[in-house]
């Protein structure tokens, strides 16, 4: 209250700190990978605050033409504007090139955990930076009971970043991660 009795003006909200809006951002569920996030997955480029205010994100694609991209963008504009922040510019950046080495390990595990093949690295610490290219035929462990006796059933399967394999142990079918 003012002094003659008045209630004060209330105060503009104050802009969510940077740390929040990457958090914010990072949690959303990838659409079509829901078992993990944008920041999991390696997508989210950068979030920035431009000198008016307005909220900047920037995501690299998985691979060019992914249509996750614009769920994605809706996504984050909504889990944005749930915590208040409603100017948002999401743009596609496609340099430098997402890589599989991109997904964290949290990531990897939580793959792992839904019984998705996560990427396998594409090299040593300290390699040459940049996508490899990984031969199918190199054995990918099953993610339900580790055995390296797995065959493909198909390149493709859920999404085009995924294959579809069969573990010649336990029997069971799963999806594989495709490396680039």
């Amino acid at each position: 209250m003012s002094r003659d009795g008045r209630a004060a003006p209330p105060r503009p909200p104050q802009p969510l700190p940077l740390g929040v809006l990457r958090e914010v951002v990072g949690g959303v569920e990838d659409p079509e990978l829901p078992v993990v996030t944008l920041a999991d997955l390696g997508v989210v480029r950068r979030v920035a605050r431009a000198a008016d205010g307005r909220v900047e994100v920037e995501l690299t694609p998985t691979y060019v033409g992914c249509p996750a991209v614009e769920v994605m963008r809706e996504d984050i504009r909504r889990a944005l504007a749930a915590r208040g922040v409603t100017d948002v510019t999401v743009r596609t950046v496609l340099a430098p090139p997402w890589s599989t080495d991109d997904i964290t390990e949290a990531g990897r595990a939580k793959l792992a955990e839904a019984g998705i093949a996560p990427p396998r690295p594409s090299g040593p610490a300290g390699a040459a930076p940049g996508p490899v290219l990984v031969p199918l035929t190199r054995p990918v462990p099953c993610p339900r009971c580790g055995s390296a006796d797995t065959a493909l059933l198909s390149r493709f399967s859920g999404t085009a970043c995924m294959a579809l394999r069969r573990c010649a142990a336990c029997r069971e079918p799963f999806h594989h991660v495709k490396e680039r």
